[in-house]
């Protein structure tokens, strides 16, 4: 496949989990420690894997579920249990942010790269934005960015387009000349919906499912790779 053109573009929204940092162990340890604190057996990294990607509300219901999945009454019991895990995730996810995941190699040299090019670049992550603003910062790419939008920036999160079509309005571009760049179906559909052109990364956690299997229009092993011929 064609590398897709970054001649013609603007701006391009980058998406953080999965995509600029593998924080699978953050999310990992942080679930481990909320089902400690409501004495619930731990949770396999392989089983979070599956379940990341639309939010930590979804995450933490969607472990709770799991955990429960063999009972009669999973929603009620996730339903009474939600508010105290929920607070608990909160307060360990804060703690452990950042200590137990990396950036991926390439980034730096991608978001360098489309910066060189003038591009505009936000970051939009269906992480909640004090999250996403601490992980940035403690990861240095938080300079990058004019703009960090999170999970709770808007009234909705990928995969609905408006997260994207609302970042493009602060960019002051147009939804064709402003790339997505994710790892998941979350971020391809979003882009397809807002009229976004969208790169997906090979790399990262897409629900457990083949990357190439979603609609993209090009698909990339590094953010280093991107404008490649």
């Amino acid at each position: 496949m064609r590398r897709l053109a970054l001649s013609g573009l603007d701006a391009a929204i980058v998406d953080l989990d999965g995509t600029m940092v593998d924080t699978m162990n953050d999310f990992v340890v942080a679930l481990n420690l909320m089902l400690q604190d409501l004495r619930w057996p731990a949770v396999e990294r392989t089983v979070v894997e599956q379940l990341v990607g639309k939010g930590s509300e979804h995450l933490v219901r969607s472990v709770l579920a799991h955990l429960h999945e063999s009972q009669t009454d999973t929603t009620l019991v996730i339903e009474a249990l939600y508010p105290k895990a929920w607070a608990s995730f909160q307060h360990h996810y804060r703690e452990v942010n950042g200590h137990h995941s990396e950036v991926y190699a390439g980034v730096v040299e991608g978001l360098a790269h489309l910066k060189g090019r003038g591009l505009k670049l936000a970051c939009l992550t269906n992480k909640r934005l004090a999250f996403a603003d601490q992980l940035l910062t403690a990861k240095g790419l938080k300079p990058y960015f004019l703009h960090t939008f999170g999970g709770n920036s808007f009234e909705r999160k990928k995969p609905d387009p408006l997260p994207l079509l609302k970042t493009c309005e602060i960019l002051g571009t147009s939804p064709s000349r402003t790339l997505m760049i994710g790892d998941s179906s979350n971020d391809a559909r979003a882009a397809r919906a807002a009229g976004c052109p969208v790169v997906l990364v090979t790399y990262g956690y897409n629900h457990g499912e083949p990357v190439h299997a979603v609609d993209a229009d090009d698909y990339v092993d590094s953010l280093a790779h991107l404008g490649a011929e």
